[in-house]
């Protein structure tokens, strides 16, 4: 871990310099690599899932693990895409003239080595390594184990488009073991040569890089998504958009996990919604009202407020209105995505203003609480803290800066 931590130091200078016409052919070449190799993918991912069904992991978790030609194609298009977005490194962001006539920028540079430390997603390879590069950023990455075969092969590809672009492979680094050993020294910094940790997981995970990392983390905690139907919400509307949020994947950290419904429209919406998601297959958890209206509807405990489920389960409350919804997703959300369903533009105002949480939509899925959704070509995480990086991290987001100053012999009295 030291020698990997020593080689991506170097391989980062290099890159921060790199032409970016570099940076874009080795993402087009990596691109071309993997739908080249798309059956030594799958293969390998298969190895991967046969190994996770033996285990016994859950629906969700293999959902996450599992590629398909539809999640490799993808993924082409995710490094495509990042390829194609304006190289970030020595943007400048603002510029001004002072009166004693000094000129100064403030210009975008990389942050330096990123670490990554994820756990079944495999695309999340091929987003961080294509991330960072674009960024200027050197990476190390560290896949589950359950993802190691997957991880390994996508990998591979983009080191052969760094290869073919003429660019240090080491920039791309991946810990050859599962060993959990590797994550410690991680999270140590690798004696100084990480300079932020990025971890894409379970709460698990996510808890102990917060808690033991010597570094700055860009992190979300939870996923404990929000949506709330208004009472002038369009019914089909507020059917469809819950039904996406909670059903499209139940696994990643965007889908809804508690729905709240205004108390003017519950003989008009509440068993509509609540009868598409049955019908889809997830299990209602209610408040007192949703459970005396809703047969199949389980009473809600409040752990329940308080859970990430990752599963076909969603929580149910009748608020009294706008402020009453707030109020919940105040004491309970996670500050990652809260939606409201309505065609009040005063309600909206409201929810948007009041409403600490990194992603608000109006009349959209959670779903799109994703880098790829926003045009970012993918993203490496999403960090719900307020320092640096809030909400979906891309290519902006993996760059800092610095000020440049031109003067013509100006001294300070």
């Amino acid at each position: 871990m030291a020698e990997i931590g020593r080689n991506v130091r170097r391989a980062a200078g290099e890159l921060a310099t790199a032409n970016p016409d570099q940076k874009t052919r080795a993402l087009m070449g990596a691109a071309a690599v993997i739908n080249a190799r798309r059956a030594e993918i799958l293969a390998a991912n298969a190895r991967d899932m046969e190994a996770a069904q033996t285990k016994g992991i859950s629906t969700a978790f293999l959902d996450r693990l599992k590629l398909t030609d539809a999640r490799i194609d993808a993924i082409v298009e995710g490094l495509r895409t990042i390829a194609e977005l304006a190289d970030p490194v020595g943007q400048v962001i603002a510029e001004w003239d002072r009166p004693n006539g000094l000129h100064i920028k403030r210009v975008r540079t990389p942050l330096g080595v990123i670490g990554v430390i994820f756990e079944s997603r495999p695309n999340v390879t091929a987003d961080a390594g294509a991330l960072c590069l674009k960024s200027g950023n050197a990476v190390i990455l560290r896949g589950g184990s359950d993802s190691f075969h997957s991880s390994r092969a996508i990998v591979e590809c983009l080191w052969d488009g760094l290869h073919l672009a003429g660019l240090n492979t080491d920039c791309i680094q991946l810990v050859p073991t599962t060993d959990r050993a590797a994550v410690g020294e991680m999270l140590k910094g690798l004696d100084g040569n990480i300079d932020v940790i990025v971890p894409r997981g379970g709460k698990t995970l996510v808890a102990r890089v917060q808690a033991e990392a010597r570094v700055p983390v860009f992190a979300h905690l939870e996923g404990i998504v929000h949506v709330f139907i208004d009472k002038t919400a369009d019914l089909d509307m507020a059917i469809n958009v819950t039904l996406n949020a909670k059903m499209r994947r139940t696994g990643v950290c965007g889908a809804a996990e508690t729905l709240l419904v205004h108390q003017d429209v519950i003989r008009t919406h509440l068993k509509p919604i609540i009868n598409a998601l049955i019908a889809k297959g997830c299990e209602i958890r209610g408040d007192e009202t949703v459970t005396r209206l809703i047969a199949e509807a389980r009473p809600a405990t409040e752990q329940d407020w308080h859970t990430e489920y990752e599963d076909a389960i969603i929580s149910v409350k009748i608020v009294d209105d706008v402020d009453a919804a707030i109020a919940h997703i105040g004491k309970y959300s996670s500050h990652h995505t809260e939606a409201i369903i309505t065609e009040d533009p005063a309600s909206v105002e409201k929810f948007f203003n009041r409403i600490d949480s990194a992603i608000l939509l109006h009349n959209a899925s959670t779903q799109f609480a994703d880098g790829g959704e926003f045009g970012f070509g993918g993203e490496i995480g999403i960090a719900t803290g307020k320092m640096h990086a809030r909400g979906p991290v891309g290519v902006e987001q993996l760059t800092s800066f610095n000020y440049r100053i031109t003067g013509n012999g100006q001294t300070r009295p």
